[in-house]
């Protein structure tokens, strides 16, 4: 039988849905900056790119210093531990309606896979994104810094757009892979109200994306 448990605290819930808010907001006016469609018009899309920018960094950064303060940043350590036989629940498994081989716990929220894509986002995606645009909003600033001889505007436009397609993908395949719980809707129903009902293997069911 299935058991409740609290996953998610007050704290974790507000972070997720606040950046993924964030964001997609950065998202949509970035692709709106480079011309892709009109929507804000383009200095209304600039400021809320900016603002939206702002608003994640301040977020990041409270972030980071709760991961560190509460040592929650423990759950993102890689661990080889039954990364083959999830991986082979996701490729396979999870089009057979086999039990996923990886519960979960208040103290072990990622498995494996998760893991090492959430350590990807933090460690690579998102600095992309943060040296980039900072560069981006400073560039008047590169001479006075030194930066200008080293520097050239074009180079930094192509990192920040890369790092943003990594991001949306990431964005795309974390809801793809949020609605192979039990039902389409008990991962996200739990990152709302913090509580998971996790299944025994016995179940049949899945209980952990």
């Amino acid at each position: 039988m299935g058991r409740r448990i609290h996953l998610y605290s007050k704290f974790e819930r507000f972070w997720h849905w606040s950046q993924a808010l964030l964001i997609i907001t950065m998202g949509v006016t970035g692709f709106e900056i480079h011309g892709a469609y009109h929507l804000v018009g383009f200095k209304a899309a600039v400021d809320f790119h900016t603002t939206a920018a702002w608003a994640l960094i301040a977020l990041w950064i409270f972030a980071i210093f709760w991961h560190l303060t509460t040592g929650a940043w423990k759950q993102y350590v890689p661990t080889r531990e039954k990364l083959l036989s999830v991986a082979k629940f996701y490729a396979v498994g999870v089009f057979r309606g086999k039990p996923h081989p990886y519960e979960r716990t208040t103290h072990r929220k990622l498995n494996p896979l998760q893991r090492l894509a959430y350590l990807a986002f933090k460690l690579v995606m998102a600095p992309m994104l943060w040296i980039t645009g900072l560069l981006y909003m400073f560039y008047n600033e590169w001479p006075a810094w030194g930066l200008a001889a080293y520097l050239d505007l074009a180079t930094v436009a192509l990192v920040h757009v890369t790092g943003a397609i990594l991001i949306a993908t990431f964005l795309v395949v974390h809801v793809y892979m949020g609605t192979l719980g039990a039902t389409p809707w008990e991962h996200f129903k739990s990152m709302l109200t913090g509580w998971e009902e996790v299944h025994s293997r016995d179940d049949g069911a899945e209980p952990s994306a």
